[in-house]
């Protein structure tokens, strides 16, 4: 591979060469094996003589960096070297805005891998049409897709926008043409178009408690005042809004997490209230896709007749996150400053996904995969509500859920479960869940999702949750 050399000045050009290359392979930026170029070559190149590169590299070998092939060339040396970090400068004196110092470290991705993976929010990747994707990947990569001018649409792909508003229009009555659809990186960055362009510093946003925190976390670092609204058994308390609010961020298919559908009441009377008071509210429809009983209440958003309303959906739980792929509905007077903060941020997203994703909607062939992982997922939540029902009826109770990728469990009201010492416990076992508590709220519980323990393995990570669930109880 090309690595810079830099030979400002004149003086001892070998010894900068030998400390420049040494310095590569320590740092692993020349790594065991890394074919050098010849001498003659890398002498033009830096416009020294050979001799000056054959003195760096002859110090090299002689100190065991180097190795030489006769009529291959001069390789990195195999042999254990002592390794060095390199890292850019710690930049002690530099710190970001008050607001992001404030926040928690950012979730990251866990590289460990527990025997019994009960997290939340995550799809089983073994269900991924793995083999038809690379297909529709493949018939993506065509002339015809590269714009003429290296740079597309920030809304996005025209064929996967119309294809979105076509299915959430069947498949949650959603009403949207594909001028209505942006384009986003998950679900995530369409929260943050939504603040970008509807935040300033001090702007009153309405979340709910319990709740995501990751969009807490956004609405925050945007400048907003975060303020939690709590929700009961009917959704969120439309009474404890406070007038002033000018976002208010909603779950009402699926609440996450505790799984509940915001009743038709409560929607209509969030509607209105969010018309008497100038607010916007942003609807998640946090991974409504699976449902296993009864049909879903309207969205929001087909039920609001005065633009109000900016719809946000993803297909991280549907296919993979990995995917990044999701996508905003907004009212036209929001349209225009949504595609400049779109293209200000990442332009248009990655057009070859987008163009599989299309044929994977139009081909019928989401609404088939949909289809197959519910009856997966249906198996999964039924042995998680007959487990917990009969081994732990008088410790934690479900809370009704009826879509998604998790259940909600509260410590049942004459019940005590330290749920921290069962979580800690837990880990050491080989199985991970949540804290409720971790979502906000005033009640401790377990929050445990199936989209990443088989049906044939539920069974014994239950047990093993179970025995320390028990042994966190105190009757």
């Amino acid at each position: 591979m090309p690595f810079h050399i830099s030979l400002d000045g004149h003086t001892d050009l070998a010894a900068r060469i030998y400390r420049q290359l040494r310095d590569g392979i320590l740092d692993g930026r020349l790594p065991p094996g890394e074919r050098l170029p010849p001498t003659r070559e890398l002498a033009v190149e830096l416009d020294v003589s050979r001799n000056t590169v054959a003195v760096a590299y002859e110090r090299l070998a002689a100190e065991g960096f180097l190795s030489g092939q006769v009529g291959r060339g001069t390789f990195v040396s195999a042999d254990p070297v002592a390794r060095v970090d390199r890292a850019a400068p710690a930049g002690a004196g530099v710190r970001p805005s008050a607001r992001w110092r404030a926040l928690p470290p950012p979730l990251g991705a866990d590289r460990s891998v527990p025997e019994f993976d009960f997290r939340v929010g995550a799809p089983d990747p073994a269900l991924f049409p793995l083999r038809t994707w690379r297909r529709l990947v493949g018939q993506a990569l065509r002339p015809s897709l590269l714009p003429r001018s290296g740079y597309a649409d920030p809304a996005g792909l025209e064929a996967l926008r119309v294809a979105i508003a076509r299915h959430i229009g069947a498949a949650r009555s959603v009403r949207a043409s594909g001028e209505d659809v942006l384009i986003t990186q998950g679900a995530q960055q369409a929260l943050d178009l939504a603040g970008r362009v509807l935040i300033e510093p001090g702007t009153r946003v309405a979340v709910e408690d319990p709740g995501y925190p990751p969009a807490e976390r956004l609405f925050a670092a945007l400048g907003a005042l975060v303020v939690k609204v709590p929700v009961d058994a009917e959704g969120l308390d439309v009474t404890a809004l406070t007038r002033g609010t000018r976002l208010i961020y909603t779950t009402p298919s699926h609440q996450f997490p505790l799984g509940t559908p915001m009743s038709l009441a409560r929607r209509t009377a969030l509607l209105a209230w969010a018309e008497r008071n100038d607010a916007v509210i942003v609807e998640d429809d946090y991974d409504s896709e699976y449902r296993f009983s009864d049909r879903p209440l309207e969205p929001l958003q087909s039920l609001d007749h005065h633009g109000r309303v900016l719809y946000v959906g993803s297909f991280s739980k549907t296919l993979l996150p990995l995917l990044r792929l999701g996508f905003l509905v907004a009212p036209a007077s929001l349209r225009p400053a949504l595609r400049h903060a779109k293209q200000l941020t990442d332009w248009h997203g990655d057009l070859v996904t987008q163009s599989a994703m299309a044929s994977f909607i139009d081909e019928g062939l989401l609404s088939r995969h949909v289809r197959k992982a519910t009856r997966e997922y249906s198996a999964r939540r039924d042995r998680i509500l007959t487990f917990v029902r009969d081994e732990l009826r008088d410790v934690l109770e479900i809370v009704p859920s009826s879509a998604g990728l998790h259940l909600c469990a509260p410590v049942a009201p004459h019940a005590t479960v330290i749920v921290d010492e069962a979580v800690t416990a837990a880990a050491r076992a080989g199985v991970t869940f949540e804290s409720l508590s971790r979502y906000g709220g005033t009640r401790e519980g377990l929050v445990i999702g199936y989209g990443l323990v088989g049906s044939e393995r539920i069974g014994e990570g239950l047990s093993r949750l179970a025995e320390c669930v028990s042994a966190a109880h105190m009757s």
